[in-house]
């Protein structure tokens, strides 16, 4: 199976222009639960690729509003690529959403596209998710402040927490999706600070000073501090290490989740992200 065959084609790919703003990628982020948006411009030849934003350049650039400085280059592939060799390029570069892209933007192969494939036995998807599993899970308190979780998310470079109750059991699962949904970008202004200098000082010239305070306008990325069991997906969906990467692909797209905890018995020993179903084609 090829690229051409799996992925969404350009008249189905949500895009933004430029020059354009932070909010038009927030609201297709919030509205859509996309992990990135491409980035195209308008020329006298047509439109242009020019790159991709995701949900953390939002995050972590909350002072930048326009698109051309939140954008970043990602590799890209063509039609005829594989599938397989798709699948490749994700974990090789660490991405998510790869733009097919010829001159123009084509169409785009997303991670999601790749399980796809996998569920229609479109791609191999004999393998044991045990197999591909990762045993260190990433795990935050249910009553951890919803800012904490999601720096814990960061620093730990996944896009999800399974969350623990009291007893150190499973009670929910935590995503970037979650976190996303209810962030809000505020705008203030910082004091910059009053007199510049006193009269009496030696670099002082020609008695020169502040008559009173200047501000700055700034823009923040506000995130609720109530605690995460108040965001969080309660009803889990697990599986165990016996399920294939085929069953386990299509559990993931009839639910609408990115992982899935991997259980043995009621016992959490790992978790299975949509990532580790492509290692099962490389």
């Amino acid at each position: 199976m090829n690229v051409a065959e799996a992925m969404t084609p350009r008249s189905d790919v949500v895009t933004v222009e430029l020059p354009g703003t932070r909010d038009d990628v927030l609201e297709y982020l919030q509205e859509r639960s996309f992990s990135s948006v491409p980035v195209v411009k308008q020329t006298d030849d047509g439109e242009t690729y020019r790159g991709l934003i995701s949900r953390d350049d939002l995050i972590e650039n909350p002072d930048e509003d326009q698109l051309a400085m939140l954008m970043r280059d990602v590799a890209t592939t063509t039609r005829d690529t594989t599938v397989e060799e798709a699948a490749a390029l994700m974990l090789d570069e660490g991405i998510r959403r790869v733009p097919v892209v010829d001159g123009q933007l084509e169409g785009i192969i997303t991670v999601t596209d790749v399980v796809r494939a996998i569920a229609e036995s479109e791609a191999d998807g004999g393998t044991e998710v045990g197999d591909l599993a990762t045993r260190d899970v990433n795990t935050t308190y249910v009553e951890t402040p919803l800012t904490v979780a999601e720096r814990e998310l960061f620093y730990a470079n996944v896009p999800y927490a399974v969350v623990l109750d009291d007893e150190g059991e499973m009670d929910g699962v935590l995503t970037e999706v979650d976190i996303i949904d209810v962030a809000q970008v505020v705008e203030g202004e910082d004091d910059t600070g009053g007199s510049i200098a006193n009269e009496d000082d030696d670099w002082m010239w020609e008695g020169i000073k502040s008559v009173g305070n200047s501000y700055i306008p700034t823009r923040n990325v506000e995130i609720p501090s109530a605690p995460v069991g108040d965001f969080m997906t309660g009803d889990v969906v697990t599986v165990t290490g016996r399920k294939t990467a085929r069953e386990t692909a299509r559990t993931m797209l009839s639910n609408d989740v990115e992982q899935v905890p991997l259980v043995q018995g009621d016992q959490l020993v790992g978790i299975v992200r949509d990532v580790n179903l492509l290692e099962a084609l490389t």
